[in-house]
Order: structure tokens, then C-alpha cells, then sequence
């Protein structure tokens, strides 16, 4: 029982070995893409790529709070309906 244990052991070290492999090529790749991206066409002339991304993340924010702020839940339509029905 002890080398199938064994054996077991060495093929997942294998598999999740490999897949990390791969796994770390792709993520460093995209990023290397994703950084020329912003750099080439997001960048402003005084930024850095890393200030360019916080940037980018701060005013999708800005903007997802925007969106947010004029959006409405069902439930709050849901009662405007009800205030406007009751008079």
C-alpha cells in the first residue's frame, strides 16, 4: 500500500508541478501584454505604468459609485409604485 501512497504522491507532485508551470507562464505573459496595453495607448506622458493602472482602478471605481448612486434596488421602485398606487 505504502508505493501506491508513493507513487500517488509522485504523480500529483507532477501534475500540479506542471499545471504551476504553465499557470505562472500564461499570468506573466498576460501581464507583460496588459502592461505594453497601457503603456502604448492608457498611459499619460508623466506616468509610470504602475501609477497608470492605480489611475485606471480609481476611476472605475469613481465610476461604478456614480452608476451606483442614480441606480435604483426592486425594492425602492417597488415602493415608489406602492406610494403612488396608495393616492
Amino acid at each position: 500500500m505504502s508505493k501506491i501512497v508513493d507513487t500517488n504522491k509522485k504523480v500529483e507532485d507532477a501534475v500540479v508541478g506542471g499545471y504551476k508551470k504553465i499557470e505562472n507562464t500564461v499570468v506573466g505573459e498576460y501581464k507583460k501584454v496588459e502592461d505594453k496595453f497601457v503603456d502604448t495607448f492608457l498611459k499619460k506622458d508623466d506616468e509610470t505604468i504602475e501609477e497608470a493602472k492605480k489611475r485606471l482602478q480609481k476611476e472605475q471605481e469613481e465610476r461604478r459609485q456614480e452608476q451606483h448612486q442614480y441606480s435604483k434596488t426592486t425594492k425602492e421602485i417597488q415602493n415608489e409604485i406602492q406610494e403612488k398606487l396608495s393616492k
